[in-house]
């Protein structure tokens, strides 16, 4: 077990000194793309004003056969591009795979100072960031990169949720975690061939007329959400830890409306970006991860109406606190943010 003093030292002599906090970036959706595919990547230049994070994919979605064109293609787009306040992350291949070492050497030692985050499949534990920490700190310290590359673990096994608080607090690298509902699904022996959503079959029935009634045809039946455990899980391993929380995948493109309520549910329960597929997800998650309007501006009346977060004060009838203050500032903060990605928003807050 690493001692509490060595947690902050570098992994490798050279290596810059890691980061006592996450940065505070806007990250409403991580965009995948193929990299390997050249039409694809010739639309990096008009899409990094249009979202939060550019990510190129080298894992799952992408044939074996080209997985290394994927890999030079990706470090091509990241060569060729000026990101600003974009940020660019890449999902390297699962680490018993044959091309993960590949993937994080040749990346890291080609353009590891334009990367800002590594995207890991499939963790099961600590372990797997320890790996990863200690290989980026080497390949770091021999480029001269100034700032760390940040990891962000994806929680798709079974062992990876039973293990995810041991995760979240494995190295001072970690930017957070996103959920892989497809892999924990088949990973837990779950039965669904969807990519995150829910099920129809999953919910519960209403009671009957009677005790121990058994006619279905005038009760109602709740859908319920497959993942609320889960993500309510990862959240607090996210937040107790300091690092952040995504909702991952949506794979029915044609059901916008069932992709923008299971990222409303990941956003109510504190996850503050999903993944982006298809463009049409893009939007969806602008629209979801941004703050409401009308929420935006109570909250900087509370704000307002209590400077300091002590005491109580009523505001439209209602009571607001020490807690309710703390509300607003995740609400406020969030909008600042927004405001500073997209201007026309300030003026939809009032910022």
């Amino acid at each position: 077990m690493k001692l509490p003093s060595q947690f902050y030292k570098p992994l490798a002599i050279g290596a810059p000194d890691p980061m006592r906090e996450v940065p505070v970036k806007i990250e409403r959706m991580i965009h995948f793309l193929p990299p390997q595919v050249e039409k694809m990547r010739k639309k990096v230049p008009a899409m990094i004003s249009q979202v939060d994070v550019i990510l190129g994919n080298l894992e799952d979605a992408i044939p074996a056969d080209d997985k290394i064109a994927a890999r030079e293609g990706f470090i091509e787009m990241a060569l060729a591009n000026d990101y600003g306040a974009t940020g660019l992350w890449t999902r390297i291949n699962c680490l018993n795979s044959p091309w993960a070492l590949d993937d994080i050497t040749q990346i890291v030692l080609e353009a590891g100072n334009k990367l800002d985050v590594m995207m890991l499949p499939k963790v099961e534990g600590a372990w797997d960031i320890h790996y990863l920490d200690q290989l980026l700190a080497q390949l770091e310290a021999r480029v001269g990169i100034s700032q760390p590359i940040m990891i962000h673990a994806i929680l798709e096994t079974a062992q990876g949720v039973k293990n995810v608080e041991e995760i979240a607090a494995a190295s001072p690298r970690m930017h957070g975690m996103s959920l892989g509902p497809a892999d924990l699904a088949a990973s837990r022996g779950m039965k669904t061939t969807r990519v995150g959503g829910g099920h129809p079959h999953y919910g519960v029935l209403a009671d009957g007329a009677g005790n121990g009634a058994r006619d279905s045809s005038a009760r109602t039946f709740h859908q319920q959400d497959l993942w609320h455990y889960t993500v309510g899980k990862m959240v607090d391993a996210c937040a107790s830890n300091g690092i952040k929380a995504f909702y991952g995948p949506f794979g029915d493109f044609s059901d916008p409306d069932a992709c923008e309520a299971q990222f409303r549910n990941a956003f109510l329960q504190g996850c503050l970006g999903a993944w982006s597929l298809h463009p049409s997800q893009i939007e969806i998650a602008k629209r979801v991860f941004s703050p409401d309007p009308a929420e935006v501006k109570f909250a900087l009346r509370i704000l307002e109406a209590m400077p300091d977060g002590t005491g109580a004060v009523m505001i439209d009838g209602k009571m607001q606190d020490d807690a309710t203050w703390k509300q607003a500032r995740v609400i406020a903060d969030l909008a600042r943010l927004v405001a500073d990605k997209d201007p026309e928003m300030a003026g939809v807050y009032g910022l």
